[in-house]
């Protein structure tokens, strides 16, 4: 089953928002069993609106539409699918209630502009929105089932979860899909695509691999499409465990969540603690960590010691390391783990020094050269990175780099 997905609205063409609708409501429905043949993103202009109709309805049997259901002028969506359809627009008096009980909770007056919101082409099916003003549209037209939403991300969320895909399972005769996501990291791509070859070549057309690369990670992603849903989920398990055991040593979890909760989790379960002494990353580490609920359960803090005085008085570093090797060596960023160790009562600690660029480098530190070390309470190893000449991915490899040291180091021994 094929479905379209066409976002509307000039602030998505002109950049002044992402469009990140179209990715979450792909992701649902390829959980239920619809592929997304296309994303389109059109203007608020009803001649492109409706030629994206027109290709998207011969293309596919669903078709997704949000954006453009608004008060003003601009949102002209409903009005041009109500011509597309040779529909009438009528008052809905259920939603024109539902606005108007908005409304009064505000202690807002009405205007014409908002009443006009309840007006929906006679001939579809009205969903009602709970979380806004514009109600959303279901229409059935040549075999195709044609939606039209709103483009505020918390209406249209609430609105595919309770309604939509409840119906689109009702409407359609749907297969099972399975996905196995398999987190690597310390590989490429190319090289991961290598040692996993003959595996690949041995699958059943119904099984799919796909390669997700990211800086310094890549998720396999094994995607099985059956018709029954045990039998499917366990014969794509065979084809996951000869990979696993293929690649062990780069397998980081076998669940499609980022490299920092992998960590959390694995420490959690281990009851680990762990600290950071952040240079060149600049926090970015510590930012990627607490953005997940729960880590103070591992992550106790750190410091960020750009300068060579904080990395003295915070950590410890010697004034003469500093002096014989640089803040940008393996000397130091030892001395910094093991510092952090000490100060912030760890288990276990990341440093990083690095040059991340633009300038600041030097024939013998390049920008992009970066230590990382990793400290226990009793050892401490480094290891030297080289990367690129921009900051940003320099500063993004560190942190990828660093987290995958300690993973490693936790899936095989302990510092």
């Amino acid at each position: 089953m094929l479905a379209e997905i066409i976002t509307i609205g000039d602030e998505i063409l002109i950049g002044q928002i992402v469009d990140t609708n179209s990715a979450w409501m792909a992701r649902q429905l390829n959980l239920i069993g619809i592929k997304v043949k296309q994303v389109s993103s059109v203007s608020d202009d009803a001649n492109h609106i409706v030629d994206a109709l027109k290709l998207a309805q011969e293309r596919a049997k669903i078709v997704l539409i949000t954006g453009g259901l608004g008060p003003t002028k601009d949102d002209i969506t409903k009005i041009t699918l109500a011509k597309y359809f040779n529909m009438e627009l009528r008052r809905d008096q259920e939603t024109l209630d539902h606005i108007k009980g908005i409304f009064d909770r505000l202690n807002r007056p009405m205007i014409e502009a908002n009443m006009k919101q309840a007006d929906v082409p006679d001939g579809c099916i009205v969903i009602k929105n709970k979380n806004g003003t514009a109600p959303c549209m279901w229409f059935e037209h040549n075999g195709t089932v044609i939606v039209s939403m709103p483009g505020v991300p918390f209406e249209m969320m609430y609105l595919m979860e309770e309604e939509i895909l409840p119906r689109l399972k009702d409407s359609f005769k749907l297969p099972v899909i399975f996905h196995k996501t398999i987190l690597t990291a310390g590989i490429g791509e190319s090289f991961l695509a290598a040692e996993i070859e003959s595996i690949e070549d041995s699958l059943p057309e119904h099984i799919k691999l796909a390669y997700l690369p990211k800086l310094g990670q890549v998720r396999l992603r094994l995607s099985g499409m059956g018709e029954d849903e045990l039998s499917l989920k366990n014969e794509v398990e065979v084809y996951a465990r000869l990979i696993i055991k293929r690649i062990a040593k780069y397998v980081v979890v076998e669940d499609d969540i980022p490299l920092e909760k992998a960590l959390l989790d694995i420490m959690d379960k281990k009851k680990l603690t762990l600290s950071l002494a952040e240079s060149c990353t600049g926090g970015y580490i510590a930012s990627m960590i607490t953005q997940h609920p729960g880590c103070s359960s591992v992550f106790l803090g750190g410091a960020v010691v750009y300068s060579n005085q904080l990395k003295q008085s915070i950590l410890g570093v010697k004034e003469e390391t500093l002096s014989a090797f640089g803040a940008v060596s393996e000397e130091t960023v030892k001395e910094m783990a093991l510092g952090a160790v000490r100060q912030f009562k760890t288990d276990y600690a990341i440093a990083v020094s690095g040059v991340a660029g633009p300038d600041g480098g030097t024939p013998e530190k390049p920008v992009g050269t970066v230590w990382i070390a990793l400290a226990g309470r009793e050892k401490v190893r480094a290891k030297k990175f080289s990367f690129g000449s921009k900051r940003v991915q320099n500063i993004e490899r560190s942190a990828i780099a660093a987290l995958t040291m300690i993973l490693n180091e936790l899936n095989q021994h302990e510092v």
